[in-house]
C-alpha cells in the first residue's frame, strides 16, 4: 500500500471546492465568480500535476 500524501489530499479538496463554487456562482448568476472559480480550479490542478511530476522525478512518489 502506498504511503498517505496529505499534499495531494489538500489539492483534491481545493479542486473539488472550486468546482462546487462554479455551480454556486452559476446558480447566483455571477459571471465574475464563475470566471474566478474556473481560474482557481485550473491553477490548483496545474500546481497539483506539477507537484506530482516533481515528486515522481525525485523518486519520492
Amino acid at each position: 500500500m502506498k504511503p498517505f500524501q496529505p499534499v495531494f489530499l489538500l489539492f483534491a479538496i481545493l479542486a473539488a471546492s472550486s468546482i462546487m463554487a462554479i455551480g454556486i456562482f452559476i446558480a447566483e448568476q455571477s459571471t465574475i465568480g464563475v470566471v474566478i472559480s474556473i481560474v482557481v480550479f485550473v491553477i490548483v490542478m496545474g500546481i497539483g500535476f506539477a507537484t506530482k511530476k516533481r515528486m515522481r522525478e525525485k523518486g519520492t512518489l
